[in-house]
Formats: C-alpha cells, structure tokens, sequence
C-alpha cells in the first residue's frame, strides 16, 4: 500500500481512482489507513465475496492473495499482477497511462 501511496500522482495523473481492499475488518482498515495515511480509500472484505469474485482468496487460510487489478472505465479488467509483482506500481501506472492514451487518440 505504501508503494500505491507513493506513485499515487502518476496513476491519478493517468486518470486512475486507487482503491485498497483488505479482508480486516473496517476499523483495523481504517487505523493501517491512518497510519500509512493513505490518500485513497481501504476496503474491507471481510465477508471474503469481493476475493472469492476475483479468484484471489486463499480458502485455507482465509486471507485473499496480493493482487492488483487495473478495471477500464467499462468495467473490464485489462491487466492483473499477483504475489510480489503486486506491491511495485509501476504495471499498473503502466497500464493506465496506456488506457488514457487510448481513451484520448
């Protein structure tokens, strides 16, 4: 989160809306939120539904794997990055400049 909180100018340069989504519950969201003092929202999934929708929960563990998700303005997810890959922005930034880029030609 904190590598999203520092690249958030170049994806809202890109058009981008950042949102975090974490199973913790709402207030253990909203105290990490604080502390990192995220400038976008952190979701809770608590319930697991947004995880399991997006094939990226861990039944055993009941936690959701790291993943980022890039959706276009229609609703269509044009990239994924998982595990590790997850944490580093720059795909992402990436990929949504190249969505504007489009939108714009």
């Amino acid at each position: 989160m904190k590598a999203y909180q520092d690249g958030i100018a170049k994806l809202t340069s890109a058009d981008s809306v950042v949102l975090g989504i974490s199973v913790d519950t709402m207030e253990r969201n909203a105290r990490f939120a604080k502390n990192l003092n995220l400038a976008f929202p952190l979701l809770s999934d608590d319930k697991l539904l947004v995880s399991q929708a997006y094939g990226v929960l861990n039944p055993q563990s009941q936690f959701a794997n790291r993943a980022t998700f890039v959706v276009d303005k229609k609703g269509v997810i044009q990239h994924i990055e998982e595990g590790n890959g997850a944490i580093d922005p720059t795909g992402a930034v990436e990929m949504c400049s190249m969505l504007k880029s489009k939108e714009t030609k």
